[in-house]
């Protein structure tokens, strides 16, 4: 009998190291999302609706990032280098 409580000690201990975890989780993902609001805020994105800035992400984060800045900052280029005369 004595290994069966072993057992059921081993399975509490796990339960409560899993609810710490999950709790240390929700803390640093608050955290996160703080950190990147403050990134966000003053770029011009707070102008974009939710779903939209959702998208961008989303968008974004499928290329990665080399490929996200390499492609926005070769359509600038462009099109200003495509803009008539004067008008840039």
């Amino acid at each position: 009998m004595p290994r069966n409580r072993s057992a059921i000690a081993a399975l509490q201990k796990l339960e409560a190291d899993r609810e710490a975890l999950d709790a240390k989780q929700r803390e640093l993902e608050v955290q996160a999302a703080r950190e990147l609001g403050e990134i966000i805020l003053g770029s011009g994105l707070e102008s974009f609706s939710k779903k939209g800035l959702r998208k961008v992400a989303e968008e974004l984060g499928k290329l990665g990032e080399d490929a996200a800045i390499e492609k926005l900052t070769a359509r600038g280029s462009t099109r200003a280098s495509n803009a008539a005369p004067g008008t840039q």
